[in-house]
């Protein structure tokens, strides 16, 4: 079941079927296949925590930067079960979903993840899951890239110890005015290679300036102290 789903992903179903081909055929059923779901779901960390230690055998994971985010799925029923519970859903359906939040390494291949309950907060999702890459995967000093609602103050302290950093998304409107100016204010950016600073007006009225510029990226670059936390 499990090579299968690595190897040809799909369904329960299709991955039984797949199985018909092999040279060697195995000896089940379908109702084996969904048997086996409960057993490899108390195995998932094991199993998770193996797979990484294999695949350097292969190849080098790029472990030093990952990117986590959340989504859920929904079921076709109405009363909630289990971790089937209403909550936010991602495509605004009325039902009961499950939620899971998922770890990839710099290369976008997963990584870790986990299941949770439809009515969980995503924010609280995090830290258990990055604890057991810690512990399991035997990973310490890494950059964590997340969207705008998983970097709570919470979050980001815990990722700005131990060698680990953090990237994240910032809602301009969210900030207070003064950093707000700073952030909208056309004058003072700047790119990769040049240490002088731009007004982006003189874009509005300088053609050439657009064309000799027009592949780089500008940015802005402060350090602020909030809520005992240092960022950058």
């Amino acid at each position: 079941m499990i090579y299968g789903r690595i190897l040809f992903p799909s369904s329960k179903l299709c991955t039984f079927e797949s199985s018909k081909r092999l040279l060697e055929q195995p000896n089940f059923e379908l109702q084996n296949i969904y048997r086996s779901l409960e057993v490899i779901a108390k195995e998932s960390d094991f199993i998770q925590s193996q797979l990484y230690k294999n695949s350097l055998a292969v190849s080098k994971r790029n472990d030093r930067i990952l990117y986590y985010d959340c989504t859920n799925y929904f079921f076709e029923i109405e009363q909630e079960d289990g971790l089937k519970q209403y909550g936010p859903s991602k495509e605004n359906r009325p039902n009961p979903i499950v939620e899971m939040g998922l770890f990839m390494d710099g290369d976008g291949i997963p990584l870790a993840f986990n299941i949770h309950s439809g009515n969980t907060n995503e924010q609280v999702t995090l830290k258990p899951l990055e604890k057991q890459i810690i512990e399991d995967f035997k990973l310490s000093k890494f950059v964590v890239c997340t969207d705008a609602g998983l970097s709570s103050n919470a979050n980001r302290k815990f990722n700005n110890i131990n060698g680990r950093s953090f990237i994240t998304t910032q809602s301009i409107k969210k900030l207070k005015q003064f950093l707000k100016e700073w952030a909208l204010e056309p004058t003072g950016w700047r790119h990769n290679d040049s240490k002088e600073t731009f007004d982006l007006n003189l874009f509005d009225e300088n053609e050439s300036l657009c064309e000799q510029y027009k592949n780089m990226t500008f940015y802005k670059e402060r350090w602020i102290k909030e809520n005992d936390l240092e960022q950058n």
